[in-house]
């Protein structure tokens, strides 16, 4: 991030050390994997430094026992203190994270507890965001670089008064909050249509309610009337009767990625987005851009993004039109059953399991493999009912995804510009509201 002339009216800047503004500076610890009482039933969670994304962290993939923080080096750590990754590659070191709940984490992750009478914890958030290029340039080592938690603390930052720290933290920590309250949406949307595949295409809630001589719960008559009420036996098991075991290519187009040369690549935003793989994607629709100025393979957008290569059947949709390498496929249901095909290759994604174990090097699904994958096919008025009431929600997700990536570009340009001083923040009431 380039650094902006202070504007800031003489004196009203501080230079501290990190250390300065926090109450503590310190590190987190792994408790010995070999003690299952020190991770089963933990209830206490523990942060790795891939867990930070710079921004709130609510829950962690691993917890930890009461045990573990009794009889290790482990600690709990307030909620607000702020985590740096220390080590890693270019996408890893310097990644934060800001603790919800009492927390702990692993020794990867350098932990500050502001002091709340001279740093607002918002505030040394994005400060260390801000100066995260030059904290990259002390690392040290090659590839796998690292950050001594001495380092972090001699580092200086400008500061300015608490009350203008509070107030920048407050803007641009309104747009992280929109930000997250979107992200929270799109998980609370998701949710309920995978609940609604599964009751009628996993658990197949309807045909077992008129089965067993019941109306559907919550249905009307015209989509119950799609539903038969037996079952029948077929390759998977037990399926409603007059339903089939197809092929993913009877039910969308199937189009495998080639990579073009490498000379036609770039980060400069010429040409095409390019996703060549797992690597690329995000929650649901990839989030990390090369771009490429003569594709050999597109998608189109809404079309559905697999990957065929190490690892074999991770998804995200297209946000537009885009070039995929050989790590992708391209898969285009038609559009009146776009919502079925996707949940139906979300609910089935762990049948790509089996080619994992092929290929000397790693896994990877080929053309045939990907045509010849099995899933269930309804009836297509059935694929199409479901397809038309969940297509709502995944409408409100692609706008809460643009909209969220519209206020990350605006709080990444009002960061510095807040932090040098050229955009003010007027403080009307110090203790109650900011405003700009």
């Amino acid at each position: 991030m380039t650094a902006l002339p202070s504007r800031w009216p003489p004196g009203a800047l501080q230079v501290k050390t990190v250390d300065q503004l926090c109450s503590r500076v310190t590190s987190g610890a792994t408790p010995l994997r070999a003690r299952a009482d020190f991770y089963t039933g933990g209830t206490i969670p523990w942060f790795k430094t891939k867990e930070l994304a710079d921004g709130f962290l609510l829950d962690s993939e691993e917890h930890i026992t009461p045990l573990a923080v009794a009889t290790t080096s482990a600690k709990v750590y307030p909620a607000n203190s702020v985590l740096m990754a220390m080590y890693g590659d270019g996408r890893t070191i310097t990644t934060l994270g800001i603790l919800r709940q009492p927390s702990s984490c692993n020794q990867a992750c350098c932990v500050l507890i502001a002091n709340p009478e001279v740093c607002d914890y918002r505030f040394l958030f994005y400060a260390l965001k801000y100066h995260r290029d030059d904290f990259i340039r002390l690392a040290t080592g090659g590839a796998q670089r690292n950050l001594s938690g001495r380092t972090i603390k001699e580092f200086e930052l400008p500061v300015p008064p608490i009350v203008d720290q509070r107030a920048i933290a407050g803007v641009l920590g309104a747009l992280d909050d929109k930000i997250e309250l979107n992200r929270r949406m799109n998980e609370t949307l998701e949710a309920v249509a995978r609940a609604l595949f599964k009751s009628w295409f996993v658990d197949f809630d309807p045909v077992r309610a008129k089965a067993e001589g019941r109306q559907p719960w919550g249905m009307d008559a015209e989509t119950a009337a799609l539903f038969p009420g037996e079952f029948e036996e077929s390759e998977l098991g037990e399926i409603p009767k007059g339903w089939r075991v197809g092929r993913l290519d009877e039910l969308a187009r199937v189009l495998m990625g080639q990579s073009p040369p490498g000379d036609t690549y770039n980060e400069a935003g010429e040409g095409l987005p390019f996703y060549q793989g797992t690597r690329d994607f995000g929650w649901r629709f990839p989030k990390m851009r090369v771009y490429c100025t003569a594709p050999t393979r597109t998608a189109t957008e809404d079309d559905v993004l697999l990957s065929v290569r190490a690892p074999v059947g991770t998804l995200n949709l297209a946000r537009e039109k885009c070039a995929i390498g050989r790590g992708v496929a391209t898969i285009s249901p038609n559009a009146s059953e776009h919502s079925y095909v996707w949940y139906a290759l979300d609910a089935t994604k762990s049948g790509w399991e089996r080619f994992e174990a092929q290929g000397t090097v790693f896994g990877s699904a080929s053309r045939e493999d990907v045509n010849g994958f099995r899933l269930l096919e309804p009836p297509p008025a059935l694929r199409r009912r479901f397809s038309a009431l969940v297509s709502t929600l995944d409408a409100r997700i692609r706008l809460n995804t643009i909209e969220s990536e519209t206020l990350v570009k605006l709080r990444d340009t009002l960061l510095p510009k807040l932090l040098s001083g050229n955009v003010r923040v007027r403080v009307v009431d110090p203790a109650v509201e900011t405003t700009l």
